[in-house]
């Protein structure tokens, strides 16, 4: 299995979106970024992740396997439209290992309804044991984080069972590409299907409906603008095309359940999306 010191030796090949000594960002290869997002490497402790660390919502599934009490352990965290409060357990893991999907991403690896797994966390096994123990050799048998994630992505490669509808891929994306701003009846012209099939689309594929992903993805702009403390919450607000701060303030307590104040405060204390929107 890898260690910390892993690294600070991974081949400038691989795109690294973030590094420090304790946790690495880093995107998928090429076939699989329409999938997932980007991997996540860390070796936590208290001083770099409070028991408070919460994980604000952002409409996709993500993948987590961990060491604790020496035993490595596989979740998967289903599409989120609430924060998950996970700082308690991560700060006690020895090393953890993510695997963040694109919005629809993880659909293509099981072919179910993404709606029964919103917002709930299920040991992996469950839900796929094959790919699931899998995963776990790869992690257990790999001795650098090029190995690990070349090894991972082969077997996210060979797990693939199809690929989702291009008309949801172009509504994805418009929705993305506007900020959330953009109408039903503007996808639909996009995306040349009605808004009832789209949403149908939505429900499958994410695990919500269009307007709920784009209040996400609405929220996740402003977290991106939030970590910037130049702009203040009227600029903001004005950006997201919001009528004022109030409904600004309301749309965020709505999804994060804490204002955008608090967030602002305590900003460590919190994980925001790095690489879908």
């Amino acid at each position: 299995m890898i260690t910390k010191s892993s690294l600070a030796h991974i081949s400038q090949t691989r795109t690294i979106l973030i590094r420090e000594e304790n946790f690495a960002y880093l995107l998928p290869c090429e076939e699989l970024r329409n999938t997932i997002s980007n991997f996540t490497i860390t070796f936590p402790n208290k001083a770099i992740i409070s028991d408070a660390y919460t994980v604000m919502p952002h409409g996709s599934a993500t993948l987590v396997f961990f060491v604790y009490n020496t035993q490595l352990h596989g979740f998967l965290f289903g599409p989120t439209t609430k924060p998950v409060k996970v700082g308690d357990i991560a700060n006690k893991c020895g090393m953890i290992f993510i695997i963040e999907f694109q919005p629809a991403g993880f659909s293509p690896f099981k072919k179910t309804n993404q709606k029964e797994l919103t917002n709930k966390i299920v040991p992996f096994s469950a839900v796929d044991y094959s790919l699931d123990t899998a995963l776990k050799n790869i992690l257990r048998g790999s001795s650098s984080v090029d190995e690990l994630l070349l090894r991972a992505e082969e077997k996210f490669l060979q797990s693939m069972l199809f690929q989702y509808p291009t008309e949801l891929s172009r509504a994805v994306t418009a929705i993305i590409q506007s900020g959330g701003l953009i109408t039903s009846a503007e996808l639909s012209q996009k995306s040349f299907y009605c808004p009832r099939h789209l949403n149908r689309l939505f429900d499958l594929y994410i695990g919500m409906g269009m307007k709920s992903f784009s209040r996400l993805v609405r929220v996740n702009r402003s977290l991106h603008f939030l970590n910037q403390r130049v702009n203040t919450l009227g600029g903001i607000s004005e950006k997201l095309g919001y009528y004022d701060v109030s409904h600004f303030v309301k749309d965020f307590k709505i999804v994060c359940n804490i204002t955008p104040q608090e967030y602002r405060a305590n900003m460590s204390d919190f994980y925001s999306e790095i690489a879908k929107f």
